[in-house]
């Protein structure tokens, strides 16, 4: 059985020298988030990567991961991802290695 894939919105929160990647899932009143911090040099720390459990098993952290690498590809920025969940999908999207500081 293949489960449905919500519709989820991301939004990106920047504060400059910090940010959050906010995961909206329809139909459901929780949020999943993703945390950075800038380092300087064109760098984020991807700090925190948070998907509360009636939310989870959807995909929505990988899609807050793919916001956040798809605004560095845009954007020029390199990636730090001290954030576990971010530091796998690093080591699984060889792709993505140019992304990382």
């Amino acid at each position: 059985m293949v489960r449905e894939q919500p519709a989820v919105t991301i939004t990106h929160e920047d504060g400059g020298d910090r940010g959050r990647y906010v995961a909206e899932v329809a139909g459901s009143e929780h949020t999943g988030h993703l945390d950075w911090e800038a380092r300087g040099g064109g760098v984020r720390v991807a700090t925190h990567t948070i998907v509360p459990p009636p939310i989870g098993g959807r995909g929505v952290a990988a899609r807050l991961v793919a916001a956040l690498v798809a605004d560095a590809r845009t954007q020029g920025f390199k990636i730090d991802p001290r954030c576990f969940y971010v530091e796998t999908l690093f080591r699984r999207n060889k792709d993505w290695a140019d992304l990382r500081a």
